[in-house]
């Protein structure tokens, strides 16, 4: 067996954890970012004061931290989810024939099936069901400003 346990013939190419890995390695960026950039905002005196009033860690980042690092996790998940909802890329490189992503169907009715009116109502639900997420979860996040 090898360093993860993997025996010499398995194969990781072409199997939904290899497409899960790839959409992984390139959207982790657009989320750490706006986490970071939220987090290094949070004035470090707030923790004292709830180390002072005697709260635990998990007390304090539940009432301390994440409410006021929300803002980077909205806009870090919805710069994550949007261009990740229509890849294609990923699903045609890592994965196998079997591996369908919205991306790779709406790409195979315009370029290989060549049914542009499918191929466009495909785009276009998947352009109004992002669009409704997107307002729902940022309304329900609380985060009105970043519409």
């Amino acid at each position: 067996t090898g360093w993860l346990g993997w025996t010499e013939g398995s194969r990781v190419l072409a199997t939904p954890l290899a497409v899960v890995c790839g959409l992984t390695y390139n959207f982790l960026p657009f989320m750490i970012l706006p986490l970071y950039t939220s987090l290094e905002r949070i004035d470090g005196r707030l923790h004292e004061a709830a180390g002072d009033l005697y709260a635990r860690p998990l007390t304090t980042f539940r009432r301390v931290t994440f409410p006021l690092s929300l803002p980077g996790v909205v806009s870090g998940t919805l710069l994550t989810f949007i261009p990740a909802s229509g890849d294609y890329v990923n699903a045609e490189l890592l994965g196998s024939a079997d591996t369908k992503m919205i991306g790779s169907v709406i790409q195979s009715q315009f370029l290989r099936v060549l049914d542009y009116p499918i191929a466009a109502a495909l785009s276009f639900i998947l352009m109004a069901v992002v669009l409704a997420m997107v307002t729902f979860y940022i309304r329900r996040a609380g985060t009105e400003e970043l519409l």
